[in-house]
């Protein structure tokens, strides 16, 4: 449960004309971890690793797992009849192309809903060599043979964000009337700003009517994909797609965790995610995928609740004056360490932690000592390093 105890942004977020923007209603999350975030240069999960990853996003609170790609991977296909059988609260999604065969390897496998992706941009259909025509006949078939097997839909226009508008109306309309039940608006390239994307995303709530769910994707080419998602969100979006930790190619997706966070804290939009589950989920998924994550991320870096700056550490004991958030929140460890830029401040916290004395004449002795060595060995002190300052601080500290 989140409190306003735990969050603590700035008032001008709850002013009228940027609250009511947003529609109350729950924002809920697609995650694509292993289908597109698998598309992370380098990294494969193994079928069995699929499955232990669906299990922590299931209890993360993730409303919709796409499960992969299967009639491109047989280990995909695999993974997902491991999943099938793992008794997951959430919904299992499949991912197609507009190709027949494809939905056919969906059927095969059991799963009752899937995306349905076809190109839509003009520069996407020369690349193709196919026509707007072609694709218009390749959703119709596909999405309709879907709906005949009894798989729920949700169209997926490829590139869309720089899809000439009136082609994208008619491509979405068409793919409705074949038996579509949801859009999905894809800037499949980090190509579009926030205000450009809740144009967008606005325009397309309009085409198809307030009763048919729409989903943004977006990737992270200029650093805005959380910022974009929560602009779909303000468009009128009520999914947002994307993977843990922002994996994906190039710059990465949407970092559906991050995202989620900024609804809930920022602007008090319902999310159905469990933001204490977070950095664990992110953990394991890091871990089988072999990759490090930036120290700073935001939430699930490492350095995100520790202080060395001795001005900062001065204010430690007052939570709010320093973060814009509870550690609690996100279920993250409080820590002082110790480097060249700290303080008496610290010096005194980490004392009190370990539960070592010094006499108020040592303090500045032993600061010294502490930043000469984090100097000399350009990094943060080890507790035990530090206690060996501290032990030798009636004698040559160094």
């Amino acid at each position: 449960m989140i409190t306003n105890s735990q969050i603590w942004v700035s008032d001008l977020n709850s002013r009228p004309e940027i609250r009511s923007a947003f529609r109350s209603k729950t924002v809920r999350f697609y995650d694509t971890t292993l289908r597109d975030g698998e598309q992370t240069v380098g990294v494969v999960f193994s079928p069995q690793q699929k499955v232990d990853i669906a299990r922590q996003l299931d209890e993360l609170g993730v409303s919709r797992i796409e499960a992969g790609f299967p009639r491109v991977s047989a280990e995909d296909a695999e993974a997902i009849q491991l999943m099938l059988k793992a008794n997951l609260k959430a919904e299992l999604w499949g991912f197609s192309r507009a190709v027949r065969a494809d939905v056919e390897e969906l059927v095969r496998l059991g799963l009752r809903a899937s995306i349905i992706e076809a190109p839509t941009s003009d520069i996407k259909l020369s690349a193709y060599g196919i026509s707007r025509d072609e694709v218009l006949r390749r959703v119709g078939d596909a999405v309709s043979f879907a709906k005949q097997n009894s798989i729920t839909v949700a169209f997926f226009a490829v590139d869309g964000t720089r899809t000439d508008l009136d082609f994208l109306k008619r491509v979405y309309l068409a793919a409705m009337d074949a038996g579509a039940k949801e859009i999905v608006v894809v800037d499949t390239i980090g190509a579009c700003g926030p205000e450009a994307v809740e144009f967008l995303v606005r325009e397309v709530c309009a085409w198809v009517g307030k009763e048919v769910p729409v989903h943004f994707h977006g990737h992270n080419d200029f650093g805005m994909a959380t910022a974009c998602a929560v602009a779909a969100v303000r468009g009128g979006a009520s999914w947002i797609q994307g993977t843990i930790n922002g994996m994906g190619e190039r710059a990465g997706n949407a970092d559906i965790c991050e995202i989620a966070l900024a609804l809930q804290c920022l602007y008090n939009v319902p999310v159905d995610l469990k933001l204490g589950k977070v950095r664990e989920v992110s953990e394991v998924v890091r871990k089988a995928a072999n990759y490090t994550l930036e120290a700073w991320k935001p939430l699930v870096g490492e350095n995100l609740f520790m202080r060395e700056s001795g001005a900062v550490a001065s204010q430690f004991h007052i939570p709010e004056a320093i973060e814009p958030y509870s550690s609690e929140l996100v279920h993250a460890q409080r820590s002082i360490v110790l480097g060249k830029k700290s303080g008496l401040d610290n010096i005194d916290l980490k004392c009190k932690e370990l539960g070592l004395s010094i006499t108020p004449e040592q303090r500045t002795a032993v600061l010294a000592a502490v930043k000469k060595r984090a100097i000399a060995k350009r990094g943060l002190l080890s507790d035990e390093e530090f206690s060996k300052i501290v032990r030798g601080s009636t004698g040559h500290l160094g």
